[in-house]
């Protein structure tokens, strides 16, 4: 059974839609696992108000107004054996406003991107159905879906349920919080390394056992021939796009393998970056690549800058095509022990490169908000150039304020030299880049280390007033923050 843990900001917004009274239509949606439906229903239990839940398959038309009738004749007449067929949409939502006449009810129609994808003239039907027999009443509609692509449509300008929905809430994964209550036996470091493959997806976590180590976890988890997770890449493209899916998938294998740029992922694949463009800016909008500029540029310059970088959004994606893809030859002849000794040999980089580093930039954004940073950034992010590289960067351009900060994943205790390298040859490069070199900038300086610092790197630290944050201090803090 799921476990529902967070989501207590969605359901203030949820309960904040409900209570402005009146008929409401909301579109719920997000990637597939990421907990929409124990959401949605977790939420309207708790209002008290009557619910009727229907969730879509991908069948014929007849089977899909077929299945939606069912679950309307199961909230009406509990017990019934005998439903109605009904030829047409609009018949059947005659049907169910007279049923529900103005009783405040809750009508769920989950994967509704499935039966508007199976029956094409349900998005119309609905449209009618709310303008002439629900927006005058006390129902509430909510459409959930995880085909984003096909679910985003649906507010488009030219979608018959455009300009229809009162509210629209995009379920993102929990954060990194979240892992404690799933894996309460395993400290920081080891639950840093879950989120670097799984994220905030609550279906992935529940599958873990913290009494195993993480070797065992994923080798149990992500190494078999058979399971939910070999398949689950392409089913997750396959949610958010409609066709074309095989150039969709070669460019997110290139970029987990390092392709960055428009012209190394077009080298890689055999095209030319003009002819990527359309789709980088397609899987940018369904947030399955990041787009990410040197934080450093100024504001002005972000929408021509060509010093843009592509990563793979999401966690379990990155971790996928980094590690299993290249390697199902070791998972079809179901050769784990081999595959996880392989894989961890560059696994403890990669958990310190992605989630190590997200999380450390996710920290600065939550003492931002605390107000307990020297100044308030308007941009977090990193810095690159050819001549250096940092890892975590905030800066206000009008108080002409920079952070500069640096993420270190090793198991030993960060030394002094790490802090001088920041401070005396990274800092420089950094602050010349800047309009006018940087000239009138005051300038900040922090460091984030797993194992922690050595005594002479505290004075160093000191000396140059620069915040140090092991990762006890940067758990306690993200947890501190939700």
């Amino acid at each position: 059974m799921s476990r529902f843990i967070g989501r207590q900001r969605e359901l203030d917004e949820l309960n904040q839609v409900l209570a402005q009274g009146g008929a409401q239509f909301l579109l719920v949606y997000g990637r597939r696992r990421v907990g929409k439906t124990t959401l949605i229903l977790r939420w309207a239990q708790q209002t008290g108000r009557p619910v009727i839940y229907w969730v879509a398959t991908r069948d014929t038309p007849a089977q899909v107004r077929m299945g939606f009738t069912q679950a309307l004749w199961a909230w009406a007449y509990p017990g019934s054996q005998a439903v109605p067929r009904f030829d047409t949409w609009s018949e059947i939502f005659e049907t169910a406003a007279q049923l529900i006449g103005d009783q405040p009810v809750i009508l769920i129609m989950d994967e509704f991107s499935y039966a508007a994808e199976s029956d094409s003239a349900l998005p119309s039907n609905l449209q009618a159905a709310w303008d002439h027999l629900f927006k005058d009443r006390n129902a509430t509609i909510v459409l959930s879906g995880s085909h984003i692509g096909m679910m985003v449509e649906l507010m488009g300008y030219h979608a018959p349920l455009y300009g229809r929905f009162t509210a629209q809430l995009p379920v993102d994964p929990l954060p990194f919080p979240a892992l404690r209550d799933f894996l309460p036996r395993y400290p920081t470091a080891e639950r840093v390394a879950v989120y670097a493959v799984t994220g905030g997806i609550p279906a992935y976590l529940e599958r873990f056992d913290s009494t195993e180590s993480i070797g065992s976890n994923i080798q149990r988890l992500f190494m078999r021939r058979t399971g939910m997770f070999r398949s689950e890449p392409f089913l997750l493209v396959g949610d958010v796009i409609r066709r074309e899916t095989q150039t969709y998938e070669a460019v997110l294998k290139a970029v987990a393998s390092g392709r960055r740029t428009p012209q190394e992922i077009g080298s890689m694949l055999g095209v030319t970056s003009s002819y990527l463009s359309p789709y980088l800016k397609q899987l940018e909008t369904l947030h399955l690549i990041d787009r990410r500029l040197p934080a450093t540029i100024p504001p002005e310059r972000r929408g021509t800058s060509r010093s843009s970088r592509y990563h793979l959004a999401d966690p379990y994606l990155r971790f996928y095509f980094r590690f299993i893809a290249p390697n199902l030859g070791l998972v079809e002849q179901e050769l784990t022990a081999l595959l996880w000794e392989r894989m961890s040999e560059q696994f403890r980089a990669f958990v310190g490169e992605t989630a190590f580093e997200e999380l450390c930039r996710s920290w600065m954004l939550a003492q931002a908000r605390a107000g307990r940073l020297p100044f308030v950034p308007e941009i977090v992010g990193s810095h690159w150039a050819q001549d250096v590289q940092v890892d975590v960067v905030a800066l206000n351009w009008r108080e002409q304020a920079i952070l500069l900060g640096e993420c270190k994943w090793g198991v030993h205790a960060v030394g002094r030299s790490v802090v001088r390298d920041l401070v005396e040859e990274k800092t420089p490069k950094v602050v010349h880049a800047l309009p006018e070199g940087g000239e009138g900038w005051t300038i900040h300086h922090a460091l984030f280390a797993r194992a922690g610092f050595t005594d002479p790197a505290q004075e160093e630290a000191q000396a140059h007033e620069a915040t140090l944050v092991d990762l006890a201090a940067l758990d306690r803090d993200l947890q501190a923050a939700v």
